[in-house]
């Protein structure tokens, strides 16, 4: 059986039984389409297409099924070449990647429009979720990419860091905090506070930061937005805390910005894929432009890895940019 065959008795049936205009439009042979569908009816011994002379006037019941199986074959092999044909090509496809909200609205678009001048033909898809959401999409196979502003707790994923980042203290202009040099989180304990809700690295890190201090951080409003969190600062709600790639000194002028990189640790922030994923050169270049320490070379190594510890061991020693 020659998936030729199958071709040929497929559009036989959907050109009315008509040979020859099923010849015609394939570009071949009324004989070769007839001797094609003589063999095949004679290799599975059954009749497909019932005949008065040389002519095909109806469908046996068994030619029936088999023509709809036949469908659902030639439908399958057109989306293996479509995925050969996609695969086959290193400059154009589709990149889906998942993130946060503060790498979508701050970090990504410079990223994403020399990425997008350099592969115009690349589809570029984003998914927003928290951590939690957009690692889970990365595992489920939803995305070639997770990225994030902290680690990813699973082992099904291997993480490379990116850059190091820290946070900022958010108040408008006028503020009694905007007179200090230096703001302590014995001052910072002082005032209601709006940050981040559970689950994100920039909130982790100041819950860790009170803690250690032996304090309770008074936080009235926590939003997964950075945007958000800017607006309720602005009504003169409480202090902001939110990453300092977050702050833009043009929209964000009516603010000011203290610097909090002496009350918190610095975070790293992640990319993450799946271990099965197929690469293409357009999706390290992707990496590239976001991270250039993370060549191609690194990110195989990391990929043939079987545990993050692994991974953890080979970029342990590349230094990481403060963004």
């Amino acid at each position: 059986m020659k998936l030729q065959q199958l071709r040929y008795i497929y559009e036989v049936s959907k050109h009315n039984l008509n040979v020859s205009a099923t010849a015609e439009s394939l570009f071949t042979s009324q004989p070769g389409i007839s001797k094609q569908i003589r063999l095949l009816e004679a290799e599975l011994d059954v009749q497909i297409f019932i005949r008065s002379g040389k002519h095909l006037t109806g469908i046996t019941a068994p030619g029936k099924l088999i023509l709809t199986i036949a469908e659902q074959i030639l439908n399958q092999s057109g989306q293996i070449q479509k995925i050969a044909k996609e695969f086959s090509s290193h400059n154009e496809g589709k990149l889906s990647i998942a993130t946060t909200n503060t790498q979508a609205r701050y970090d990504l678009p410079n990223i994403i429009e020399n990425y997008n001048h350099q592969y115009p033909k690349v589809t570029l898809q984003m998914h927003q979720g928290s951590p939690a959401q957009i690692a889970n999409f990365a595992i489920r196979g939803e995305v070639d990419f997770a990225i994030a502003t902290e680690a990813f707790n699973s082992p099904e994923l291997v993480m490379l860091p990116c850059y190091r980042w820290n946070r900022c203290i958010l108040v408008p202009k006028g503020h009694a905090l905007t007179s200090k040099n230096s703001v302590s989180i014995d001052e910072l304990a002082s005032h209601p506070l709006i940050t981040y809700v559970q689950g994100f690295a920039e909130r982790s890190a100041l819950d860790r930061a009170f803690q250690q201090a032996g304090l309770e951080p008074n936080i009235v409003f926590a939003a997964t937005d950075a945007d958000v969190i800017k607006t309720y600062v602005r009504l003169g709600l409480g202090v902001g805390i939110i990453s300092k790639m977050a702050f833009d000194k043009t929209a964000d002028h009516d603010l000011v910005m203290i610097d909090a990189n002496a009350l918190f640790n610095d975070d790293t922030a992640y990319i993450a894929f799946t271990r099965t994923l197929y690469f293409r050169q357009y999706m390290y270049e992707f990496i590239e432009h976001m991270a250039p320490h993370l060549t191609q070379e690194v990110i195989e190594a990391a990929q043939s890895t079987k545990t993050n510890e692994a991974v953890k061991s080979l970029v342990d020693t590349i230094p990481l940019p403060l963004r």
